[in-house]
C-alpha cells in the first residue's frame, strides 16, 4: 500500500473509492438478476402455461361480442368444420 511514498494521495482515495461503488454495484445487480431469474422459472399457472384457445373459440368469443353476426359466424364455423374434416382424413 505504501510502494509510492508516503501512503495515498488524493488520486488513490477517489481511485478505491470509484472501484468500491462499481464493485458493490455489480453485487447488488447481480443479486437482484437472480432473484428475478428464480422468481420468473418459479412461477406456475402463469400467462405462458395457458392453452391456446382453439379456433371455434376464438369464433364463438367474437359472436358473443358482437363482432361477427349469426350469418357469417354459421359459415365460418361450417368452413372450419369442413378444413378440420378435410385435415383429419389426410
Amino acid at each position: 500500500m505504501f510502494w509510492w511514498g508516503e501512503g495515498m494521495n488524493g488520486w488513490g482515495y477517489a481511485y478505491m473509492s470509484v472501484t468500491m461503488v462499481l464493485f458493490w454495484g455489480v453485487v447488488i445487480l447481480g443479486i437482484v438478476a437472480l432473484l428475478r431469474h428464480l422468481s420468473r422459472s418459479g412461477q406456475s399457472g402463469g400467462a405462458g402455461d395457458l392453452p391456446r384457445p382453439t379456433a371455434e373459440q376464438v369464433l364463438a368469443e367474437r359472436f358473443a361480442r358482437g363482432e361477427i353476426d349469426e350469418q357469417e359466424y354459421q359459415s365460418r364455423l361450417a368452413a372450419l368444420h369442413g378444413a378440420q374434416q378435410t385435415t383429419s382424413r389426410q
